[in-house]
């Protein structure tokens, strides 16, 4: 799995010319799923983003996470994340699931997220053409591969 973690003010994912998905000041994690991904990834990731500390505290310290600010969690899938451009101009996505793969990881992804944070959760649709609109806070912008951690 690979996810880019963007802290923000705003965030918001448009499908058709309706909002699906809006938060204030939080994340929105662009996600990208492999076939190897299972729970134990799902479990991690979400770990890993819901705990970094990428906001600032009462020092301007970059030592607060979203959980401690009571902050929202825009989730995107975005397979062209595992886009490969090592050899070419063009990507290749050998790397990543097949889409009714990555969608039903998705959707784990995405319960298992609203089971950390209640309330607080929106996404995107998977496979849909979305606009994505964000006020990035910083900027501020992390990436994490999953396959690098483990």
């Amino acid at each position: 799995m690979r996810a880019v973690i963007q802290r923000v003010l705003e965030g918001e994912v448009v499908v058709n010319g309706s909002v699906v998905g809006n938060i204030g000041k939080g994340i929105v994690v662009l996600v990208a799923f492999s076939s190897a991904d299972d729970d134990k990834t799902i479990d991690y990731m979400l770990n890993k983003i819901i705990g970094l500390r990428i906001f600032e505290d009462e020092n301007d310290k970059m030592n607060v996470s979203l959980a401690d600010i009571s902050g929202e969690l825009l989730i995107v899938p975005n397979f062209t994340i595992y886009g490969d451009v090592r050899k070419g101009k063009r990507s290749s996505f050998v790397n990543s699931a097949l889409p009714d793969v990555a969608c039903e990881i998705f959707t784990r992804f995405v319960n298992q997220a609203e089971n950390m944070l209640p309330g607080r959760i929106v996404s995107g649709v998977f496979r849909a053409d979305m606009k994505v609109k964000i006020i990035n806070d910083g900027p501020v912008t992390v990436l994490i591969d999953s396959d690098k951690c483990f």
